[in-house]
């Protein structure tokens, strides 16, 4: 059975695209991820998960277009909230890419960090899945996660140190102060 499987960079989809391939299904990944900060970020992101897919034969749709006004008038509408409505924006752009393209599944690599919130990422997803007449498949790949880091590292892979957002990669690196 097809899946679209929406991806966010190559170091989880090393392991979730596996997994998903193990239980029959055929993924095609998609990357829409205007949450990622800076512009370079994202395009190192990108390319690091294009030349994955080439080398693992996994086929993958982009979206290019870099709509990070869009992603920080979603966000700031209700900050508290920001994680929240970043997953609804993704995933709502990966239902809708995926009824346009014809599947009935679509899911997240998302799903195999142990940072994210799962019950909201859950939440998102199946909202999503509502709103286009599909079905989310969720998916708890946390215990893959130590394993895609031994992947990547092993395919020497670009990892990131934050989920991608401004904010995210603030609570990272800034120790307050000036």
């Amino acid at each position: 059975m097809k899946i679209l499987l929406h991806i966010c960079c190559a170091p989880c989809a090393t392991y979730s695209v596996r997994n998903f391939q193990q239980q029959g299904y055929l993924a095609e990944g998609f990357f829409y991820n205007p949450n990622i900060h800076p512009y370079r970020e994202f395009k190192r992101r990108l390319e690091t998960l294009q030349n994955y897919c080439a080398a693992e034969k996994v086929p993958l749709l982009v979206r290019e277009d870099y709509e990070l006004e869009k992603y920080f008038s979603s966000v700031l509408a209700c900050p508290p909230e920001r994680c929240r409505l970043c997953y609804r924006l993704r995933l709502d752009e990966v239902a809708r890419t995926a009824a346009e393209r014809g599947y009935a599944l679509f899911s997240t690599t998302l799903s195999i960090s142990p940072y994210q919130n799962h019950e909201v990422l859950r939440q998102e997803g199946e909202a999503a899945a509502s709103r286009y007449g599909l079905s989310f498949v969720y998916e708890d790949l946390r215990s893959g996660y130590g394993e895609s880091i031994d992947i990547s590292r092993r395919l020497n892979l670009y990892r990131q140190p934050y989920c991608g957002c401004v904010f995210s990669e603030r609570e990272r690196f800034y120790k307050g102060g000036t």
